[in-house]
């Protein structure tokens, strides 16, 4: 904790205070000068760390008092009884249910029930946070055999990934090609996938770059599952079902494009997308092993 700002150390430590009872709903909070003898700071910082405190209700002004702990605190749990997974697990849940945009310290805070400054104890920023739900959510592929021949390991490999995106809509975004962030489960997903390229005497380059070809292939896809999940909330309709209803409107349009009837979905896309983007793989690694006889 002690790579955090002055005012924020201020905080955390006022925070765990009211969370181990040393101060209690009602009972005024050290004062601006109160806090700048103790801790040794200018008023500005000991100013912020009460701002702070106020914005995420730790504190509340009474007037003709002041600065009082907040009568209505969420229960408490001490620093002791937090780990990271604990946050790593709540963060998961609140982006799985609400999406990135919900997903904050102090949203995460209220579902532990315990002081937003309590978790800078155990995470620097929410852009770490971020990264260890991703890391997580992949930590979830369970690994089968590895299938034989390479084709089949890559198909394998991509279908791990988009039923891991489908659990988790808000996840592509977070997945980076030409960033990847060095995490266990991400780094065991890409060991995993790389195997298939092995015996094909492929050079570094070329290795890498077919991993994130085929990465990217299925992240592009898979970009579209939150806004299909949104949609079909909001119409009440699958894709599928919404297609026949814009038939029976725009059945002369549609039919410019293609036959009434013919389906497309994103378990359509992404299958044939697939087969397509190995199919080019396979005229790859025949021309390579060709020019090399």
């Amino acid at each position: 904790m002690t790579d955090l700002p002055r005012y924020l150390r201020i905080v955390a430590d006022l925070e765990r205070r009211i969370a181990d009872g040393e101060l209690r709903p009602g009972d005024r909070v050290p004062t601006t000068r109160a806090i700048m003898l103790e801790w040794g700071v200018a008023m500005a910082t000991a100013s912020k760390a009460l701002a702070t405190l106020g914005q995420s209700g730790a504190i509340e002004t009474v007037p003709r008092v002041g600065a009082v702990v907040a009568a209505r605190r969420l229960p408490s749990r001490s620093a002791g009884g937090l780990d990271r997974d604990d946050i790593v697990r709540a963060a998961l849940r609140i982006a799985d249910a609400d999406g990135l945009a919900a997903l904050s310290m102090r949203a995460v805070a209220a579902e532990l029930g315990v002081a937003t400054m309590t978790l800078y104890r155990h995470l620097d920023a929410k852009a770490e946070l971020t990264q260890l739900i991703a890391d997580a959510a992949f930590a979830e592929i369970e690994y089968p055999e590895a299938p034989r021949g390479w084709r089949a390991h890559l198909r394998v490999a991509a279908q791990l990934q988009w039923a891991t995106y489908q659990r988790h809509p808000w996840l592509p975004r977070l997945v980076s090609i030409v960033r990847p962030a060095t995490l266990p489960g991400l780094l065991e997903y890409g060991v995993w996938t790389l195997r298939a390229l092995d015996g094909l005497d492929l050079d570094p380059t070329t290795r890498l770059h077919v991993y994130g070809t085929l990465v990217n292939y299925v992240r592009g896809t898979a970009v579209n599952i939150e806004t299909e999940t949104g949609a079909e909330l909001d119409t009440g309709m699958t894709s599928k079902q919404w297609t026949v209803a814009r038939l029976a409107v725009d059945g002369p349009l549609i039919a410019q494009v293609t036959e009434p009837g013919t389906e497309l979905d994103l378990e359509s896309l992404f299958s044939f997308g697939l087969e397509r983007l190995l199919d080019g793989l396979t005229l790859l690694f025949t021309l390579r092993s060709r020019t090399e006889t």
